[in-house]
């Protein structure tokens, strides 16, 4: 089953009652009259709350911890800030904990090797959507060596940044750069929550990564893996400003199309997948590579 992502915008209280998150606005001014909305937590893959006057309890944070239910905490520009995952998401976790942190050098180049080549293939895909010359990339990714020694994620980068958007908008890339930079951060973030829930699902430790190291980032491995799913994001980015130049503010029309990127569809393994579920087999094909039982990654390709 498709997991729901919910975003909750306005101010309220949220609580448990028999298994289903309830929205109360009952103690909120002006907002008396709206009557309660439930859902049922089993259905939540993903809680984004943007209001800063949102109350929650605590049995209801514990329910939805339970349910492995990724929480996502937004600051005062509603961009995410924080989010609130399991510490026991699966029953072979300290197995695999294990296996995660005794990987091999070899084995971690050989990791980062599959993921580079899946997101620059990605990019060349989409270019190809838009009609621009791609070719350059798809060359690239078929060059990626072990541990991308020859450093092809960035060769790639600045050819994809420099002609992905129109040359009127001068775009680069630069998470406190100009619009539509905005987009683009919300629409990684949520990404990077939907990875790092689908990670411990697995039963691994999104901190320890296999090429991010920063000692500062709590989600090293979640940023390596989520590298072939950011161009998803890219599209729908792209298809935005095809629309419109107004891009400036963050409206929730957009926040829409962004966390709708949940359920796009996407190919793997020669199969059409919701990205959310094609996370979750990301996240299990990894573990298998830890524990040698397997050698590849699954990521998904632009339909």
């Amino acid at each position: 089953m498709i997991k729901r992502t919910l975003c909750i915008e306005n101010p309220c209280h949220l609580k448990c009652r028999n298994e289903q998150l309830v929205v109360c606005y009952d103690h909120v001014k002006g907002y008396e009259t709206i009557p309660e909305k439930t859902v049922p937590i089993e259905d939540i893959g993903m809680l984004v709350l943007e209001h800063q006057q949102i109350t929650i309890s605590h049995y209801l944070l514990d329910r939805l911890v339970a349910n492995n239910t990724g929480v996502i905490t937004c600051n005062d520009t509603h961009h995410p800030s924080g989010m609130l995952l399991p510490l026991e998401g699966n029953t072979l976790q300290s197995e695999r904990f294990r296996a995660q942190v005794e990987a091999t050098d070899p084995l971690k180049k050989q990791l980062w090797q599959q993921t580079v080549k899946a997101k620059i293939t990605n990019q060349a895909s989409v270019l190809q959507k838009w009609n621009i010359p791609h070719h350059y990339l798809a060359n690239l990714a078929q060059a990626v060596k072990s541990g991308d020694t020859d450093n092809n994620e960035a060769k790639a980068a600045g050819y994809y940044w420099g002609n992905l958007f129109p040359e009127a908008w001068q775009f680069f890339r630069k998470r406190e750069g100009p619009p539509p930079n905005n987009l683009l951060n919300y629409g990684y973030a949520i990404l990077r929550a939907g990875m790092a829930r689908a990670l411990t699902g697995a039963g691994l430790l999104p901190t320890l990564g296999i090429f991010h190291r920063n000692r500062y980032n709590a989600y090293c491995l979640a940023d390596d893996i989520m590298e072939p799913y950011r161009p998803f994001c890219d599209v729908v980015v792209r298809g935005i400003i095809d629309n419109t130049s107004a891009v400036d503010t963050l409206t929730r029309d957009f926040k829409v199309q962004l966390l709708n990127l949940n359920t796009a569809d996407v190919l793997l393994d020669e199969e059409k997948s919701p990205l959310m579920v094609a996370m979750q087999r990301t996240a299990a094909s990894l573990a298998k590579c830890y524990t040698g039982e397997g050698r590849k990654i699954l990521y998904p390709q632009m339909p």
